[in-house]
Formats: C-alpha cells, sequence, structure tokens
C-alpha cells in the first residue's frame, strides 16, 4: 500500500533484544536460505487450517472465497515477492501480538482456545502447523524489508505492517486491495543477492522440496498469465490406504526414494496414543548408493504436520536402517527453526523406536514367508547392514537375530539360526562359525576339517561387522557362538559320525607313538621360539598338515587381519601352531624322534619354518621371510631327492 492510502500509521518498536534475536534468525538460524520459503509457507497453511476450523460453524466467513489456497507472485522489475493466502488473517491486535513479539504465538492461544472447545463440545481441532511468529522472520534473510497487509476474517478493516528487521517496526489501517481480499499478503522486498528467488524454476523447485504435500495448492501467478499449480497439495501418506493404489504407492516411492525400480516392501502406518505420527516407508528392490557411507545417515524425510522439515535427522531412525526411504510425519513434534533443535529430541527417540518395531515385525512377516526367494534377495542387498543392529540395539536383538541368515557349510544358499539349531549333532552345545573375506576360501580352511569329518555345520561369515556383533551376541536359544580358529575348540564330545573312510596314512597315524610326538612338538617349539605362542597336536585337522588358531583369550585371526589393514593394529599377535599327528609328514618326523636318522638341529628349524610359513600361507597373512622360505624349501627338496 502506498503512503497516501495509509490512514493512521504508528512506529512500535520490537520487544527488548529483539533486534538482536531477529539478527541471529535472519543471518545464523538457517543453514539454507530458502528455508524461509518453507516457513511462509507453513504459516499461509496454518491460516488456511484456522479459518477451515472457524468455518464450520461460521460459513460465511468463506462464502465468498471457499477455495483455499496460496499464491506467489515473483516481480522482476520491482524485485519483490510476494506469498498472498486467503486463511484466517489477522487484525492490528493480531500483527502486534504475532509479529512484533517474536516469543508469542497466535497459534498456541488459538490451539489453547481449541482444546477447551474440544473439552466442552468434542469437536476435534483441524491440524495445525508450528506457531506462527518465529518462521516469519526468516523472510528477512532475504528481505530488506517486510510488508504484510492482512484483513481477518468476518472484519472490515485492512491493516499493514512494515519493517526492515532492525528494531522497530509501522502499523497502519489500509484500503484493502480487492472489496474480497481475506488472510495475508506478504510482500518481500528482495536483498540484492537474492533476485534467484524470483526465477519460476527456482520457486517450483523449492515448493516440491520442502511443500510439495501442504494440504492446500500452491499457485505461481506471472503477470497477466493463468496461474501455474507448483505442489501436489495432497500427503499421500495422510489418505487412507484402501483409497491409494499400488501405482501411486510406488509414483510416490520414486519420487521420495529416487529409486527406479518398485519398492521391496511398503509400510504405511499410522500410530496414537502419546504421541501421533504418521509414516509412509519403503525398502528399496536395490541397494542406495550410499549405503556404505561411512557417515551411515538416514535419508528419511521429516514432516510436522505435512510441512517437510529435513531429510537429514539422524536421531529418526537407527543407522541399521538406513536403508528405508520415505517420510515421517508427525502431529506433536514442534516445527522446529533449526536442525539441531531437532538433535536428542525425546519425542525423536519415541518416534524411532516405535518405527523400528515396525518395520522389524514387517521384515519378520516377509521373512516367514514359504517362498523364501523375495525375502534372500532383500538379506542380499541389506543383511550386512541390518546385522550392525546386533550390536547396537539390544533392544531389539532378538528380533534381529530371528531375521539373520546365513551362508554354512551345510550347503547352497542362506539358512537362519533356528535352521542351524534344528541341525546341531547329539553333544553339540555350541553355534560354530568360521570368519573371512571370501565364502570360497572360508569353504576350503583347513580349520573346518574336523568338524566337516564329524558332520558339523559351520556358519561361514564374510561381512566384517560380523567381527563385533558375535561378541556382543553370545547366545542364541542358550548356544553360545564359538569361533573354528579358536584354540579352546573341543570336537571330543560330539558324537556325530565321522564321514569318508580311514586310508592307510590314519591307521599309520593311530600308531605314532606318544613320546615321538611329544619331543617333535618340543623340537618345534624350541626352534620356533616366540614366533608362536603355544605348539600344539590338533584335534581338529584331518587332512592338512598344519593350521594357526588363536589362543585362549586372543582376538580372532580375522578381525586382527582387518584391523590391521585399517591401521588401527600395528602388528599380529602370537597365535598357536597346530600339528596335525595324522599326517603323513608328522607321523614319520614324530616315528623318527629319539632314534638315530632324528632331523639335526638346522634340519629341525628348517622344518619349523616350513611348517609355520605353510599355516601362514593358509591363513592368508604374508611370510615373515620370502627369501628365508625359499632358501629352506630348496634345501629340504635336495635333500629329499638325494642331490
Amino acid at each position: 500500500m502506498s503512503a497516501e492510502t495509509a490512514k493512521a500509521t504508528e512506529t512500535m518498536s520490537f520487544q527488548a533484544e529483539v533486534s538482536r534475536l531477529l539478527d541471529i534468525v535472519a543471518n545464523a538460524l538457517y543453514s539454507d536460505r530458502e528455508i524461509f520459503l518453507r516457513e511462509l509457507i507453513s504459516n499461509a497453511s496454518d491460516a488456511c487450517d484456522k479459518l477451515r476450523y472457524e468455518a464450520l460453524t461460521k460459513a460465511d466467513l468463506i462464502a465468498e472465497d471457499p477455495d483455499f489456497k496460496l499464491t506467489l507472485i515473483p516481480a522482476e522489475d520491482e524485485k519483490t515477492l510476494i506469498l498472498a493466502d486467503n486463511g484466517i488473517g489477522m487484525n492490528r491486535q493480531d500483527l502486534i501480538d504475532n509479529l512484533g513479539t517474536i516469543a508469542r504465538s497466535g497459534t498456541a492461544a488459538f490451539m489453547q482456545h481449541l482444546a477447551t472447545a474440544q473439552q466442552q463440545d468434542g469437536e476435534k481441532s483441524p491440524a495445525l502447523i508450528g506457531q506462527f511468529g518465529v518462521g516469519f522472520y526468516s523472510a528477512f534473510m532475504v528481505s530488506e524489508k517486510v510488508e504484510v497487509t492482512s484483513r481477518k476474517a468476518g472484519d472490515k478493516d485492512c491493516w499493514q505492517w512494515i519493517s526492515d528487521g532492525k528494531g522497530a517496526y509501522e502499523i497502519s489501517e489500509v484500503e484493502a486491495p480487492s472489496p474480497t481480499f481475506r488472510g495475508t499478503a506478504i510482500k518481500l522486498f528482495l536483498k540484492e543477492d537474492a533476485g534467484e528467488f524470483l526465477d519460476e524454476n527456482r520457486l517450483e523447485t523449492i515448493v516440491k522440496r520442502y511443500s510439495d504435500h501442504i494440504g492446500l495448492p500452491i499457485l505461481l501467478q506471472k503477470g497477466d498469465e493463468d496461474p501455474k499449480t507448483l505442489n501436489a497439495s495432497q500427503a499421500l501418506w495422510t489418505v487412507p490406504k484402501s483409497e491409494i493404489s499400488e501405482n501411486e504407492y510406488k509414483e510416490f516411492y520414486h519420487h521420495v526414494g529416487h529409486g527406479f525400480g518398485d519398492p521391496w516392501l511398503t509400510l504405511h502406518f499410522h500410530a496414537e496414543g502419546m504421541l501421533e505420527y504418521t509414516g509412509l516407508l519403503y525398502v528399496p528392490d536395490q541397494k542406495p548408493f550410499d549405503l556404505l557411507d561411512p557417515d551411515r545417515k538416514n535419508r528419511m524425510k521429516l514432516y510436522v504436520k505435512r510441512v517437510f522439515i529435513t531429510d537429514d535427522c539422524q536421531d529418526l531412525l537407527p543407522p541399521y536402517l538406513r536403508f528405508l526411504r520415505g517420510v515421517i510425519d508427525t502431529e506433536d513434534l514442534p516445527l522446529n527453526v533449526s536442525r539441531e533443535l531437532l538433535q536428542n529430541n525425546p519425542m525423536l527417540t519415541k518416534i524411532k523406536n516405535g518405527v523400528t518395531k515396525r518395520v522389524l515385525e514387517a521384515l519378520k512377516k516377509r521373512h516367514q514367508e514359504e517362498d523364501q526367494t523375495d525375502y534372500e534377495a532383500f538379506w542380499d542387498n541389506f543383511g550386512a547392514v541390518l546385522k550392525e543392529g546386533l550390536y547396537e540395539d539390544f533392544t531389539n536383538k532378538e528380533s534381529l537375530l530371528t531375521l539373520c541368515r546365513f551362508r554354512s557349510t551345510h550347503g547352497e544358499g542362506w539358512y537362519s539360526l533356528s535352521d542351524y539349531v534344528g541341525r546341531l549333532q547329539e553333544g553339540q552345545d555350541a553355534i560354530f562359525y568360521i570368519t573371512g573375506s571370501d565364502i570360497e576360501t572360508m569353504k576350503k580352511s583347513p580349520q573346518l576339517e574336523g568338524f566337516k569329518a564329524k558332520g558339523i555345520e559351520v556358519l561361514l561369515l564374510s561381512d566384517p561387522v560380523d567381527e563385533f556383533w558375535i561378541p556382543m551376541v553370545s547366545l542364541f536359544e542358550d548356544k553360545a557362538f564359538k569361533s573354528v580358529t579358536r584354540g579352546d575348540v573341543d570336537l571330543d564330545k560330539v558324537t556325530g559320525e565321522e564321514t569318508g573312510d580311514r586310508d592307510s596314512k590314519d591307521e599309520a597315524t593311530e600308531s605314532t607313538e606318544k613320546e615321538g610326538l611329544e619331543a617333535l612338538i618340543a623340537a618345534i617349539k624350541l626352534a620356533l621360539g616366540d614366533k608362536v605362542r603355544d605348539v600344539k597336536a590338533s584335534h581338529r585337522l584331518t587332512e592338512s598338515l598344519v593350521c594357526l588358531v588363536a589362543g585362549e583369550g586372543d582376538m580372532d585371526i580375522n578381525l586382527e587381519r582387518l584391523l590391521r589393514q585399517h591401521n588401527k593394529l600395528d602388528q599380529m599377535a602370537q597365535r598357536v601352531l597346530e600339528i596335525n599327528p595324522k599326517h603323513a609328514l608328522i607321523a614319520g618326523l614324530a616315528t623318527r624322534m629319539g632314534k638315530d636318522n632324528a632331523p639335526q638341529d638346522q634340519e629341525m628349524a628348517d622344518l619349523a619354518w616350513l611348517l609355520l610359513d605353510q599355516a601362514r600361507i593358509l591363513e592368508g597373512e604374508p611370510i615373515a621371510d620370502p627369501q628365508a622360505f625359499a632358501t629352506r624349501l630348496s634345501t629340504l627338496l635336495q635333500k629329499g631327492y638325494g642331490l
């Protein structure tokens, strides 16, 4: 409005320290300036929701203009942007209370009025967004001056509020822009560096990002052109499931998850109780590109009463569910002014717990289906990530263990822990596993030989996370997890029948004198010194000559390897060298011990080092001294061939 139309202008000061607060809001409160549009749109939606409720009993308030909307009007020549809604509007006192005082909220007072009305009349209040006042001041991030023209529904008087955000504002009665004008028009006089917010494509992008599902149409009006609708104006997650088609769910998945395929799982729910929130979540049918990003961030979108708040709220989902895509919309969380205020919010913690439980229950239903092909496809994509919850989420540990699938020596395919326990051999009281980086390599590990001989199934764990969750879980159905690469494994009490036929070599080794074997072990210990923790006769080897195992209390071999690869460990710990007393070479050496043809000291030393190097090779470990290894091998070959 021009100065000529003003009937009475008052200059009023903001409350104490408001100028300083305005400076914080305008320059430091938000990380992205485009947020101002989200805030002003949410306020417009709030105003329309208020009037929609009032009109339930006073229909004449919207008789002349019943269709609620918000119109954006950019003017490049004036470098102004107008946001005009036809909501409830404000009178003089409302402008002072809502725009002159940051700490007050017209909406908060209105909500109190609604609560009273509900108690008295049992009426259901409409969805109201946040607190009007704080978000409004984000307009000064992009504006040198803000002009607010408003007429309250049912009133004749129209008022104008003007401020540059530097300590004072003007308020005056003005002529209404039109006879039927109702609501609020906010005119932003943009700063020199804010011209981007006059661009049609830029405005449309911002609206679609933050307010696509606001429950009223957002129109763009350029000159005499027909207005263009910028948003979908319907929050799909608020629509009853019975009214949503499968195709609509898929299209929204493409929008919210930026996926190209179809969702593997769609989960749409509404939670009521102490907290009210709605979720529309998707499990993708393929791995998101950032699934294994070290930051482990989720990309779930948080809305408050259909207003987009952020897609970077890490307290909304546990990291092990970061593959989920979709929307959480809450009725009870305040419309926060910054992402920082969302951190460690107790309401978000409750929402996270509730959402996590629902997701795990939905996954459990899928994993119980008779045809496991579909679930196994999910596990191929996200199993390694889901297992992170086993060491992070003690509350849901049992549910997660039920969902887990593993490869094993039982055969090809995926197996659950229940499958494994159902196949335990008589006398077996543990769940045996081996960890490594490659399934096929693990299958050939010498540590598995004794287990195969007795028909004992071993889980083949190839994900790095497997090294970390097992110590946290310890038990499944009262069965402890035990690594086959540890020295404390005892297979004697397992009465499973040994597979395969014993050959003559096996029979020969049984007659090896105990004294000769003990002497051989002592000689190997002496030759290797502190390079090994101990040397023992193996009960797990049936074919291989030697293997390395972790001593009691030591770190598992594969975990140590992983830590050294990431420079978290300087050197390898001493290992126990196990020799196979049934192997022809060991049996022959044991027989020679104490006789005239016993290996001499140097020959024994060479043999001992060759045994250790062979064990290291089998573990995929580097040989400490390749040149010495080659020399020893050549010497023994020459002697063996009599050269």
